[in-house]
């Protein structure tokens, strides 16, 4: 795809992205102009995808990572991007295929992170051993934190994340201007694969610079929910056998000033799935 080509439809998105607005679990996406033209080169931009679970019988496991990739790839070559985050379930309960999952992974040519999901059943020191830090992972780069936070274990239990190191790191990039937290599982009962974990939200609650939750987890989730005036952003899936129907990725944009913008991307039929401001 010529680069012409993704932002001619970008502008056509203009005027017309209220036909495009998600609605995830009743919830309706602020439908506005994406990428207006003339508009400032984002600060930061990166992207997000969760639940590719390699391994999984009876699906193409690895076509889907190729497909990732390659769209990652292209998304990186027409408009830049600064680096990706795997929220979780990047393999399915079996620990073998954690690095074949990481070899394909290796395809991409930006910088890539990965959160810890219930069905990345392994020790926390294979998964050190694997990505080269911990379950529990915070990295800074200029004005931005991130933290990337393990909300399951080695059965694949659902667990609320670690407060005390939320607290520590959260403490720790206080004065940065933005902080975007990764947990795959979500800390609250809004799904019925959510889990209620009140002092997690009040620990996020309680950061003026938290700017976003992004979580994994429930395939069938590509929309923002809100809660004590943070948002909490799903990416719905690009692997697996159930969800939303269409298998894809997350866009974030953090302009220098104004409103950070995040969309659902469908590279597979191209469509921006929704758009949204998130309030911070």
């Amino acid at each position: 795809m010529e680069k012409k080509s993704r932002r001619s439809f970008l502008k056509r998105t203009v005027g017309s992205a209220a036909a495009l607005v998600g609605t995830a679990a009743g919830t309706t996406l602020d439908a506005k102009a994406a990428h207006p033209a003339g508009k400032a080169p984002a600060r930061l931009r990166f992207a997000v995808a969760s639940d590719g679970h390699y391994g999984q019988p009876d699906t193409d496991y690895a076509g889907f990572y190729r497909n990732i990739v390659a769209w990652l790839n292209q998304e990186h070559e027409l408009d830049g991007l600064d680096f990706c985050v795997f929220n979780g379930d990047i393999i399915h309960d079996n620990p073998e295929f954690l690095p074949l999952a990481k070899a394909a992974l290796d395809g991409l040519k930006v910088p890539y992170y990965v959160t810890k999901g219930n069905h990345d059943m392994v020790a926390a020191e294979t998964w050190r051993q694997t990505w080269g830090y911990p379950p529990d992972h915070s990295f800074a780069r200029g004005d931005y934190a991130f933290l990337l936070g393990n909300t399951s274990n080695e059965k694949g239990e659902y667990l609320c994340a670690d407060v005390s190191w939320l607290k520590e790191t959260l403490e720790k990039y206080r004065k940065k201007t933005h902080v975007f937290v990764f947990l795959h599982i979500t800390q609250r009962k809004w799904t019925g694969a959510g889990k209620e974990c009140p002092e997690v939200m009040q620990t996020l609650a309680a950061y003026p610079n938290v700017a976003a939750v992004f979580h994994g987890h429930d395939h069938d989730e590509h929309g923002i929910k809100t809660a004590d005036g943070k948002s909490y952003v799903f990416d719905g899936h690009f692997g697996g056998n159930w969800g939303v129907p269409y298998k894809g990725y997350r866009i974030v944009e953090v302009p220098a000033t104004g409103k950070i913008k995040t969309y659902q991307y469908n590279p597979e039929v191209n469509p921006i799935v929704n758009f949204s401001s998130i309030e911070n």
